[in-house]
C-alpha cells in the first residue's frame, strides 16, 4: 500500500493522464487537498468530523457556498479514489453534505443580440475584419471556447462538409458541425486575408497581424471591439458565445444530449444548466407578453 504522503500525487497523476483532466483542474484540486491537509492532518487518519470542521471554517472565513461545495466535491472525489485503491478501509467523505446554493446560470446573448454582433463583425471595412467575423461565427456557430478556437489549424476545418475537429479540455477531441454563415465567413477569411497575414510556415487557422497564431487575449479584445461597433452595452466575454450557442439550440428544440456532445461535456448535469436559462427566458417572455401575468 502506498504511504499517505503519496496519495494525492498518484490521484492527480491519474486525473491528468488517465481521465485526461486539464492541468488547470489538477492544479486546483492539488490546492484544495493541500489546504485540507494543512488543517486536518494526514489523509490516512482524517475523519468525517475533521472535514466538516474544515468546511465550517471555510464558511466562517467568508467563502461562498458555491466555492465550499466545489472544494468538498474535490475531497469526495479524492476519497472515492483512495477507497477504491483500498488504501483506507473506510471513506470519511462518503456522507458529506455540501452547502446549498442556487446554480450560477450561464450568461448569454439574446438571439437578436447574437445576430447584431455577427452582422457588425461582417460589415466592418477594417483590414482584419474578415478574420474577426470568421472567428466569431465559428465560436458561436460551433459552441467553441476561445482556447479551442485559437488552437484550430487549417486541416481541422472541412469546408465541404461544414465540420470542424476541436481539441477540448484534457486533449479530448470532438467533431462539430457549423452553419452556412460560418462557412461563408471562413471562406472569405481563408481566401482573401489569411494568405496575406502569413509571415512564416504555420498551420494555425486564425492569425494575428504578425502572421502568428492568435491568442485568447486577442480574442477578448476582438469581442470588445465588435461589441462597441454593434452598440451592445453589455460586458460580454468570449465564453458568452458558447453559452449562447447552447441556449439558443435548446430554445429551438435541440435535444439536450446532442448539445452535450456538441459542447464536449463529460457529464449531462453540466449541460442541464442551460435548461434553467431556457426556462428563465420562457418565464420572462410570459411576464412581458401575457395580459394577466
Amino acid at each position: 500500500m502506498k504511504p499517505a504522503s503519496e496519495w494525492v500525487e498518484y490521484y492527480l497523476s491519474t486525473l491528468l493522464h488517465v481521465e485526461q483532466a486539464s492541468r488547470n483542474t489538477t492544479r486546483a484540486y492539488a490546492h484544495d487537498l493541500k489546504q485540507l491537509e494543512e488543517f486536518a492532518g494526514p489523509y490516512d487518519v482524517m475523519t468525517s468530523k475533521d472535514i466538516r470542521r474544515w468546511s465550517a471554517l471555510l464558511m466562517k472565513q467568508g467563502l461562498s457556498p458555491r466555492t465550499v461545495a466545489r472544494k468538498l466535491a474535490v475531497v469526495r472525489s479524492f476519497y472515492r479514489f483512495v477507497y477504491k485503491q483500498r488504501w483506507r478501509a473506510d471513506n470519511p467523505a462518503s456522507r458529506l453534505l455540501a452547502p446549498r446554493f442556487r446554480p450560477l446560470l450561464p450568461r448569454t446573448l439574446t438571439m437578436d443580440e447574437a445576430h447584431d454582433l455577427m452582422e457588425s463583425a461582417n460589415k466592418t471595412s477594417k483590414r482584419l475584419g474578415l478574420r474577426n467575423w470568421a472567428l466569431l461565427e465559428i465560436m458561436y456557430g460551433a459552441g467553441l471556447r476561445s482556447e479551442e478556437a485559437v488552437s484550430l489549424d487549417l486541416r481541422d476545418v472541412d469546408m465541404a462538409t461544414c465540420f470542424v475537429r476541436v481539441r477540448g479540455k484534457g486533449g479530448k477531441e470532438r467533431v462539430v458541425p457549423f452553419g452556412r454563415k460560418a462557412q461563408a465567413a471562413l471562406e472569405g477569411y481563408i481566401v482573401h486575408l489569411r494568405s496575406r497575414l502569413v509571415s512564416r510556415q504555420t498551420e494555425a487557422l486564425f492569425l494575428n497581424y504578425r502572421g502568428t497564431r492568435l491568442s485568447t487575449r486577442s480574442v477578448r479584445r476582438i469581442v470588445k471591439i465588435v461589441l462597441v461597433r454593434a452598440a451592445l452595452k453589455r460586458n460580454v466575454s468570449p465564453h458568452w458565445l458558447r453559452h449562447s450557442f447552447a441556449t439558443h439550440m435548446l430554445m429551438n428544440g435541440a435535444d439536450l444530449r446532442v448539445i452535450q456532445e456538441l459542447l464536449g461535456h463529460s457529464l449531462l448535469r453540466t449541460t442541464q444548466l442551460y435548461t434553467l436559462v431556457s426556462q428563465e427566458h420562457i418565464a420572462r417572455v410570459y411576464q412581458n407578453s401575457h395580459p394577466r401575468a
